[in-house]
Formats: structure tokens, C-alpha cells, sequence
């Protein structure tokens, strides 16, 4: 059982009382406000800082245009959050992902979206390239 804590209040208003003290944004679901649309692929950036960018992806019966392939320059890790995907990875591999899982896709692994459920929503993690030595 959680202790009370003198002077801080339980419930929505002290959620929303903490985020006005702390600056920070009011808490958002990821399965809400999902763009509209039939078929194909939306991305929204969630965060971003210096060497991530953190995406939500909507695929609704998306694929991969035939004969293309994402090269990317750094590390991209995906969560499948709801319904199904199958990705190809170069040259013959294939991944099937359900709901809950996950792939950490290293960089420069070619790879491309076969296809994806009525409706798949992804959390992606980009770890992104570096530019200059490391130290």
C-alpha cells in the first residue's frame, strides 16, 4: 500500500498539478488519436533528442513499395504494440512480429515491410548515426 505523502494529492488533479509544477507534458496514449486513413503508413515523431528519435508508426495493410529497401544509417529498434507485421530482412530472412514483439534492426540491415495486419501500430526507436569520431 502506498504511504500519503504530506501535502501532495492522489488522482487526476494532482497528475495535471505535477505536470504545471514540473514542466513536463501531460501524459498522451500511444493507441489514442491514431490518424485516419484505410491503407498505408503514418509516422509521427514522439521525441526526439541529440542521437534518438522515438516514433509511432500506423500501418494499416501497408507493404513496402516493390525493390525498395531501408538502408539505415543507425540502429533502429521496434516494438510491435498492436496487430502484425512480416519483415523481410536482406537478402531471404523473414520476421514475423505480433503484438508484444520486439527486433532490433542493427544499422545498414537492409530491410523492408512485406506486410502488415488491418491495423499495426508500432513504437520505433532510432539510434541514430553519429557524425565524426567516436570518443
Amino acid at each position: 500500500m502506498e504511504r500519503p505523502v504530506p501535502g501532495v494529492r492522489r488522482g487526476a488533479l494532482a497528475a495535471r498539478e505535477i505536470v504545471l509544477w514540473t514542466g513536463m507534458k501531460a501524459p498522451e496514449n500511444l493507441l489514442a488519436n491514431l490518424p485516419a486513413f484505410t491503407q498505408g503508413e503514418s509516422c509521427e515523431t514522439l521525441l526526439e533528442r541529440t542521437g534518438v528519435r522515438i516514433e509511432r508508426i500506423v500501418s494499416r495493410q501497408a507493404a513496402s513499395p516493390e525493390g525498395f529497401w531501408y538502408d539505415q544509417e543507425g540502429d533502429e529498434w521496434v516494438l510491435v504494440v498492436k496487430g502484425e507485421a512480416r519483415l523481410h530482412l536482406y537478402p531471404e530472412e523473414r520476421v514475423h512480429l505480433k503484438a508484444g514483439d520486439h527486433v532490433l534492426l542493427p544499422a545498414r540491415c537492409r530491410h523492408r515491410v512485406e506486410w502488415t495486419s488491418e491495423e499495426t501500430i508500432w513504437l520505433a526507436v532510432h539510434l541514430l548515426a553519429r557524425s565524426g569520431p567516436s570518443s
